[in-house]
């Protein structure tokens, strides 16, 4: 079959120019969208590998399908890397995506219409932590705590009083746009204290833990879950991690055959690699930069007028009020476009407090991971 050796460019010129031109955009823009990085060669290597036709089901060693020695290499490798590079001992690196891991802890965890507590979305929290419109919010009794109104941080002791009077199955800490560090420690506490389970969801800060820049989850939570993108510098999937030997037995099911069926070859071979570059000093010193970078950056703005939620960051992240910057009716989906057409790629954000639809939300949400690297 000849189309099988033409190179895209002659085979779908569509996809090509496309492809092409985003890889235009990429080294003209600068990308300050917190949730984006740009990988290495190494993990793109991975991810167009051959490794991508092979089929599998299982784990290493106890495969559904023959011809799986090589993939049991690399899989074991993302395993013992991420354990390592954590401080755990089990890890999971199938699933899919950050929302796809999360599913698979409440597939263990949780039965329908357990009560879950987590970060409202508007405060900083995340879609797959029981908003409405999701599975999570649909399956399971979600309850939100939020923020203090005046210093925009999360208020442990407010968490501790909706934790003893919603007493949740799940506590969840962790989010898609809180810029603070987070206390596990407290939080982990606050969910014993009323015999809850712990999980963190470490996608956007991973690669800070990795490096040393943010603290650890462990030992403080229960289970782990977090992305190999955005922080961590690698391709797009999730990852779980705990140190509970009864929870590491349970997590192999939950993942397969619980939420997923075969697994990503190329993906986890990418996911192998960025693990590996993660346990390298020259990626401790990366994420300093990241957070050294974001504090600038917030200052910057500030020192312009602009009012940074939380008045500065902690991670990668910083969360700008552009409802405040003097321009009637300025809204983060317009701060958006405008900075677009300058060649900075941002998104619109709600910021704590936020009951606006999308299109007139206040917040504009910056990251400099990218931009780091």
């Amino acid at each position: 079959m000849p189309h099988f050796t033409t190179p895209i460019a002659e085979a779908d010129p569509l996809v090509a120019g496309a492809l092409a031109d985003e890889s235009r955009r990429q080294r003209d823009q600068i990308e300050l969208i917190a949730s984006e990085n740009m990988v290495s060669r190494a993990v793109l290597d991975a991810l167009g590998h051959e490794i991508a036709n092979k089929t599998l089901e299982g784990y290493p060693g106890a495969r559904f399908h023959g011809g799986g020695a090589n993939m049991d290499a690399v899989e074991q490798a993302a395993i013992d890397r991420a354990c390592a590079l954590f401080g755990c001992t089990y890890a999971n690196v199938q699933p899919h995506s950050g929302s796809q891991a999360n599913l698979a802890v409440f597939f263990l965890l949780l039965s329908p219409g357990d009560r879950v507590l987590s970060l409202d979305l508007a405060a900083g929290g995340h879609l797959s932590h029981g908003l409405g419109a999701n599975l999570s919010g649909r399956w399971f009794e979600a309850h939100h705590y939020g923020v203090d109104p005046v210093t925009e941080v999360i208020d442990c002791d407010q968490v501790a009083e909706i934790a003893e009077r919603v007493r949740p199955k799940l506590l969840i800490a962790g989010g898609s746009a809180y810029p603070r560090r987070l206390d596990f420690a407290r939080l982990g506490q606050i969910a014993r204290a009323v015999g809850a389970h712990f999980m963190v969801d470490m996608a956007h800060i991973a690669g800070l833990v990795a490096a040393g820049a943010h603290p650890s989850p462990f030992p403080h939570a229960d289970i782990v879950t977090g992305t190999t993108t955005k922080t961590l510098r690698g391709p797009r999937g999730g990852i779980i991690l705990t140190s509970d030997p009864e929870h590491a037995r349970r997590l192999q099911a939950a993942v397969f055959p619980g939420v997923q069926g075969s697994l990503h070859s190329q993906v986890i071979a990418a996911k192998a690699v960025c693990l590996g570059e993660a346990l390298t000093p020259e990626f401790r010193a990366y994420g300093a930069r990241v957070v050294e970078n974001a504090r600038a950056l917030a200052a910057r703005l500030e020192a312009r007028g602009l009012r940074i939620v939380t008045g500065g960051t902690d991670t990668h992240l910083v969360l700008v009020d552009v409802s405040r910057a003097g321009h009637t009716g300025l809204t983060g989906a317009r701060a958006e476009a405008v900075l677009e057409r300058a060649n900075i790629t941002t998104n619109k954000n709600p910021i704590p407090g936020d009951a606006r639809r999308p299109a007139d939300w206040a917040g504009l949400r910056l990251g400099t991971a990218a931009a780091t690297t």
